[in-house]
């Protein structure tokens, strides 16, 4: 006898009313899920990410975290970090980097929670199950609610995608190496181990 299977989409994405309590209680009772909310309400449960995206993940955590050891600038984030953006949404960038004066601004137990604020620096690697017309709303959502800088990384295509603020994405194919600009000074993200 086989088993039944039940296919469900990717991302759920589940209409409910809960307050940021609630919210908070759901994800640290479900660890093995990854949830995000939308500025309306919306709640959408992600299952955990497959080995390679976890790897380039790790990769890309770490170039970023080794500058910031270096230049104290601030603070890197993982993807399993929620962030209360300004819109009321609760978004989990697979890498963020807040500015050192503000994270210091926070109380601890604001550091403790979901941070309330928005990255000033994101970085959303898209997997095999992403949509890319909602990983690129999700940009610009950063975008609108405080965000300087974002990239996004489309393995499959082989293209990163630059988002700041008032100006159209900027698309690189397979770009190597990237720069942080002014918003992470001197920083270069060297690329080639994702494509």
């Amino acid at each position: 006898m086989s088993t039944p299977t039940v296919s469900l989409p990717t991302p759920l994405i589940l209409e409910l009313t809960l307050t940021d309590e609630q919210y908070y209680q759901l994800c640290q009772h479900h660890r093995d899920l990854k949830f995000e909310r939308t500025a309306t309400g919306e709640l959408i449960v992600m299952s955990p990410i497959g080995g390679n995206t976890g790897r380039y993940n790790v990769k890309l955590t770490t170039q970023l975290d080794l500058w910031n050891t270096r230049t104290q600038l601030g603070e890197v984030f993982d993807s399993s970090t929620g962030f209360k953006l300004p819109n009321g949404a609760d978004r989990s960038p697979d890498v963020a980097w807040v500015r050192g004066d503000r994270w210091h601004t926070l109380t601890p137990e604001q550091q403790e929670k979901f941070v309330p604020l928005c990255p000033d620096f994101v970085i959303e690697l898209m997997s095999p199950s992403d949509s890319l017309e909602r990983t690129r709303q999700k940009m610009n959502e950063y975008l609108e609610n405080g965000t300087q800088l974002g990239w996004l990384i489309n393995r499959k295509a082989k293209q990163l995608e630059v988002f700041r603020p008032r100006q159209s994405p900027e698309i690189l194919n397979a770009p190597n190496i990237i720069s942080g600009e002014t918003v992470l000074p001197e920083f270069q993200l060297n690329l080639s181990v994702i494509w």
